[in-house]
């Protein structure tokens, strides 16, 4: 599992994948390789990704040898709480060796929703942490496992195909429903069946996002990479 991760993070980020078990910053180009996961491309760009060794930093070339004036001597704890730097998520991904199936919350009914049939739902505006709603999303919704109360859609977790090897799990559930352990069975659910299926599932959330970070853990997950989606560079290393 690791490799087919670190191979594919090495093709988003233009690097071996060898790099991510490594010390100290190691600076790339960026570049829209083939076989990226289809993330929105926004330029000028800055990322930087850490499994905890170095830190792969990936800028477009006409700002690398800014970043690397700013960045470079710097330890990994320096390189991210640089004040450029913001949006630093954390990455999960399943401990195969030990994740089993979760005893689910009694009282709702369970459904699992197959690629075709996701669109259906797009009609109920409450689960944007979940699905798309966008049939032609470049990261397509491959499966949908859904909670139900009286025949109410009240929780739903998602996957998406981001790519040949790795599908992402979002999860949501309707605030009075919360707090019954609906999104951790869910989430376990559908970690299982795309495992099943021979897909690596991954998850993300929002650094401050506790809550959504104790689900990941509770369902079966160990944290696996920390990523910086964002930075705020407004003319500062230009």
């Amino acid at each position: 599992m690791m490799d087919c991760v670190n191979n594919q993070l090495a093709i988003d980020y233009n690097c071996s994948p060898d790099d991510f078990l490594k010390d100290g910053l190691i600076f790339t180009k960026a570049r829209e390789k083939e076989g990226r996961r289809p993330f929105p491309w926004v330029t000028p760009r800055l990322e930087m990704v850490t499994m905890g060794h170095g830190v792969v930093i990936n800028a477009s070339e006409d700002i690398l040898p800014s970043i690397r004036k700013y960045l470079e001597g710097k330890t990994r704890f320096e390189a991210f709480r640089m004040p450029f730097v913001y949006g630093i998520n954390p990455y999960f991904l399943p401990d195969i060796d030990n994740i089993t199936p979760l005893n689910k919350p009694k009282g709702f009914e369970y459904e699992m929703v197959e690629k075709q049939d996701i669109h259906k739902f797009y009609e109920i505006n409450d689960f944007h942490y979940a699905i798309q709603y966008d049939m032609n999303s470049p990261r397509p919704e491959m499966l949908v496992i859904l909670a139900k109360y009286k025949d109410k859609v009240v929780g739903m977790a998602g996957a998406s195909a981001d790519c040949k090897t790795m599908w992402q799990i979002g999860v949501d559930v309707l605030q009075q429903y919360r707090g019954k352990g609906l999104a951790t069975a869910l989430v376990n659910m559908l970690t299982l069946e795309i495992l099943k299926r021979g897909y690596i599932p991954y998850y993300s959330t929002d650094c401050s996002n506790v809550i959504s970070q104790n689900v990941a853990v509770k369902a079966g997950y160990f944290p696996a990479w920390a990523h910086c989606y964002s930075t705020r560079l407004n003319g500062l290393l230009l």
